[in-house]
């Protein structure tokens, strides 16, 4: 397979998976205090969006770089 192609294919495996979710959430401990030999410790919670944009974006990207690589290998 032809490098365009294969990167066309994740481009829009992302576009696809970005605009089916709008983020993903994730925990992460911090330390919130130090008294001694004691620490304080907390469980936040963070979540990363996801823009629908960048996944029309990258599903544009995508088709676009799989036609370029199909032409490119016909010609």
């Amino acid at each position: 397979m032809r490098p365009l192609l294969i990167i066309g294919v994740l481009l829009i495996a992302f576009g696809i998976v970005s605009l089916g979710y709008e983020g993903f959430t994730y925990v992460s401990r911090e330390k919130v205090a130090e008294v001694g030999p004691f620490e304080i410790n907390a469980n936040r919670q963070r979540t990363i969006w996801f823009s629908p944009l960048a996944g029309v974006i990258a599903l544009a990207a995508g088709a676009g770089l799989i036609l370029a690589g199909t032409r490119r290998s016909t010609a």
